[in-house]
């Protein structure tokens, strides 16, 4: 194998890290398609790169819209209040960084999925409304599930597009790792 030839399967490595990373929260994931597609430019020839250049920067902005809209569309769907959305950002910090007195056990994975979850359910608990405990546990329960859902769908949908972006990728360079030196 050249040179070339293990360079390009290294490229092709970094987007398929970039579509895990899409969905696995705290690793990157489209700016390392993005990256590979700058760097294949940088070793071979820009005019090749164009369309994957194209499509991986797309999908860059794309996910990051998605990633900060997602949740917010969820707790909106699930009727949350701006109580319950700050409470899932706060959980979302508490259960990355393993504070939630409930979550001991799990990594940060774990806790960026149940602490956005208690968070919203604590907010909307806080929201001052004059209904009886139960409702307004129904409905905080309801918002924290939303906002949960919400995330979820966003990481299904950027991970969808990241791998778009790495076929993309892997298309349109293929001809360019394999190249007889």
């Amino acid at each position: 194998m050249t040179t070339t030839t293990l360079i390009y399967i290294g490229l092709l490595l970094t987007t398929l890290v970039g579509v895990v990373g899409a969905v696995v929260p705290v690793m990157p994931g489209p700016s390392l398609i993005l990256g590979a597609s700058i760097m294949a430019g940088f070793l071979y020839n820009w005019d090749d790169l164009t369309i994957s250049l194209i499509a991986s920067g797309v999908v860059l902005v794309m996910c990051f819209a998605i990633e900060q809209l997602s949740g917010i569309w969820g707790a909106q769907k699930a009727g949350a209040s701006h109580w319950g959305q700050i409470g899932s950002i706060v959980g979302l910090f508490l259960g990355f960084f393993g504070l939630l007195p409930a979550l001991p056990l799990g990594g940060p994975l774990v806790g960026m999925f149940f602490g956005p979850f208690i968070g919203a359910v604590v907010g909307e608990l806080l929201y001052p409304r004059n209904l009886p405990f139960g409702d307004r546990f129904t409905i905080s329960f309801k918002a924290g599930v939303g906002i949960v859902l919400g995330s979820v769908i966003g990481l299904i949908l950027q991970g969808l597009l990241s791998l778009f972006a790495a076929i993309v990728f892997a298309a349109t360079t293929w001809h360019l790792g394999f190249v007889v030196s």
